[in-house]
């Protein structure tokens, strides 16, 4: 059976082998990480060494790394209303871009009605002026916008966005979930107040993500309460081994770049050119910035699970997406955003790269998709 080839990284990654082995090394320790004991302090120890090695991803200090059970949770701990900066007024509403994950989306701890939408361009990319109008329109608002959007990959304005969140008395919620590793990050630059990592996207494991505040947000509330662990600002014993995954990875993740962005930039280059040979190919945000390991694409007319089967029978895993629908293939809210009907936004194919991505594997993608081109084609024939 012929090996297949990979190319859903954005919805997962492989665990590195740098993570395993953290993972391995923290099964052996005993102690809770709250004990005062030898046991105790060797498990804290971990905790911490990973703490350093994640704020260092993002030019953070450690000890404003709060860790969660994963993106999701680190999404709804940042979006609380009553955040303020230093002594500034605390935030009553909340303003997303209309493509943020499901978990932004959501809203938080924010009531539905303190909830407002950015508009995006038709290239993904969030509309400042928009912005600068909400803002204007009411109380100091707690803004979110990701760093880079999981289905097209573009990438945003974060520092200019900041620096008219803070003009208006604003904070700002960046969620980097699928920046990280991917593209240099760094808090300070971007002059966000609040950011979101998760591990499972950089090659740790799944159910491990951060909160990284900068020193200035007060008013962080605990989403889970109980006891004092992460500063008080986030009960429960912590994942030692994830936690300690985590930390690797993010080591790994950080010592690659930028070599494996401009790796992964040239391969979703030769992709591209290779899908863009087939009559009506729609590269999506195709003009703007993005990642370099994504390519979201459909041909008019193409049902995205009739695509992803195809894909799958021929040994090659992509996606519809994102992938957090519990395996539905829907229409895409983010290119609906963008101002794409239905019937486009049903049809979209994400293919993402990583670091074990090939030349050979793209080209295998490129022969699957040319016979699932084919058939199309060969359909509308028939039914013209």
């Amino acid at each position: 059976m012929p090996e297949r080839v990979y190319l859903d990284w954005n919805a997962t990654t492989p665990l590195r082998p740098e993570a395993r082995q953290a993972m391995a090394a923290a099964w052996d320790l005993t102690g809770n990480p709250s004990s005062v004991h030898t046991e105790g302090r060797q498990a804290r120890r971990l905790v911490e060494d990973a703490r350093a090695a994640v704020a260092a991803a993002v030019a953070a200090r450690p000890q404003d790394v709060v860790f969660s059970s994963g993106g999701t949770e680190a999404n709804a701990m940042a979006l609380t209303p009553g955040l303020r900066r230093g002594t500034g007024q605390p935030v009553t509403r909340l303003l997303l871009s209309a493509i943020e994950h499901a978990s932004v989306l959501a809203g938080g701890r924010f009531a539905a009605e303190a909830v407002g939408a950015i508009k995006v361009s038709g290239a993904g990319v969030v509309d400042l002026d928009h912005l600068r109008r909400l803002l204007a329109d009411g109380p100091p608002a707690l803004v979110s916008v990701m760093a880079a959007n999981n289905e097209t990959g573009v990438l945003q304005a974060v520092a200019e966005i900041a620096q008219i969140v803070h003009e208006a008395g604003g904070l700002l919620h960046v969620d980097a979930i699928q920046a990280l590793g991917k593209i240099p990050l760094d808090i300070n630059v971007m002059q966000a107040d609040l950011l979101t990592l998760s591990a499972h996207k950089i090659g740790g494991p799944k159910g491990v993500g951060a909160l990284v505040l900068t020193g200035s947000v007060q008013g962080l509330e605990p989403l889970v309460r109980g006891g004092g662990q992460e500063q008080g600002r986030r009960a429960g014993t912590e994942n030692v081994a994830g936690i300690a995954a985590f930390g690797a990875a993010a080591k790994v993740a950080l010592a690659e770049l930028p070599a494996s962005a401009e790796r992964l930039g040239v391969l979703r280059q030769r992709l591209e050119q290779g899908l863009q040979q087939t009559p009506g190919m729609i590269v999506f945000s195709g003009d703007a910035p993005r990642l370099p390991n994504t390519t979201l694409f459909t041909v008019p007319g193409m049902r995205a699970e009739t695509a992803v089967i195809g894909f799958d029978l021929g040994g090659i895993a992509v996606s519809s997406g994102s992938a957090c629908s519990s395996g539905k293939v829907q229409p895409s809210h983010v290119l609906e955003a963008m101002g794409y009907g239905k019937d486009i936004a049903q049809g979209a194919v994400r293919l993402s790269l990583g670091w074990s991505t090939s030349l050979a594997d793209i080209e295998s993608a490129l022969e699957a998709w040319r016979k699932l081109a084919d058939a199309l084609l060969r359909g509308r024939r028939n039914t013209a």
